[in-house]
């Protein structure tokens, strides 16, 4: 799916009618089947983003063109129609607690079935075998008859991420897929993703924190700062002091590693086995 802004400004989702703009003219062009990473701050516009694009809030200002449709100049059906060919994947995926891990996959096929279709697969899951594939690919195939809130931070995260392949979406809109990741599951979550995308020639659009795995896995770079487009880039190009500028008085940010181990459900390390030495 081909995406264009035009001069977009948006307030972040959750912000009152008179707030600051989140994004402020914000320009971009993304052909279709083209990977490419959003960086930047805390507060610099990157989730806003993604929810304009997945036309979850409607831009205060500019122009939003998803396959060559203004999504709000849609009647109520073809905006619906329109957003199921839109994946996005919140940082906190939504899983209900006490649902099968099974049943929250298969939900990212919802917006491709019917009322009823939708309701069976509530009570008999329409396509294990499915489910079961994705969830390989980010090794949580054994979890796939437990119950959400059985799981770890962590493998909450990969069954959200596992939805995305399960829905075949023409764009994908990734929010920090890698905050409750080890590093070794950060590679194989981003090699999963961008794999996926390349075979099946998704548009995908993807905010990090973690400017390394950005530049190593995307080939295209955005760096967002206040709301505004500072770079648009390969990511061969970004330099240091483009790096520099982006996060000046957000050093911190810039150098923040990767978790050691991932995080239960509710953030905490999960804990190591206790040792007993006995004299």
């Amino acid at each position: 799916m081909r995406v264009q802004t035009k001069a977009i400004n948006a307030r972040h989702p959750t912000a009152q009618k008179d707030a600051a703009m989140a994004l402020k003219s914000l320009n971009v062009l993304v052909e279709s089947g083209e990977q490419l990473a959003v960086i930047g701050p805390s507060g610099s516009g990157k989730t806003t983003m993604l929810y304009v694009l997945a036309c979850a809030i409607q831009p205060a200002r500019g122009e939003l063109m998803l396959g060559g449709q203004d999504p709000w100049a849609l009647s109520k059906s073809a905006l619906q129609t329109l957003r199921g060919r839109i994946f996005l994947a919140p940082q906190m995926p939504p899983l209900p607690p006490r649902q099968r891990v099974v049943t929250a996959v298969l939900a990212g096929k919802l917006p491709q079935q019917g009322l009823m279709s939708s309701l069976r697969s509530l009570f008999y899951p329409s396509d294990i075998p499915g489910a079961s594939e994705a969830l390989e690919q980010f090794d949580v195939g054994d979890k796939i008859f437990d119950r959400v809130d059985r799981l770890s931070g962590g493998e909450r995260q990969r069954v959200g991420l596992a939805r995305a392949l399960i829905a075949k979406p023409e764009l994908w809109l990734i929010d920090e897929p890698l905050s409750a990741l080890d590093p070794s599951r950060a590679e194989q979550a981003l090699q999963t993703l961008t794999s996926a995308a390349k075979n099946t020639q998704t548009t995908m659009i993807c905010t990090l924190h973690h400017v390394e795995m950005a530049l190593k896995h995307f080939p295209r770079v955005l760096g967002l700062r206040e709301g505004s487009l500072l770079f648009d880039l390969p990511a061969s190009q970004v330099s240091k002091d483009h790096l520099a500028e982006l996060y000046t008085h957000h050093e911190d940010e810039l150098a923040q590693p990767l978790q050691a181990t991932e995080t239960d459900v509710i953030g905490v390390a999960k804990a190591r086995p206790a040792v007993m030495h006995c004299r």
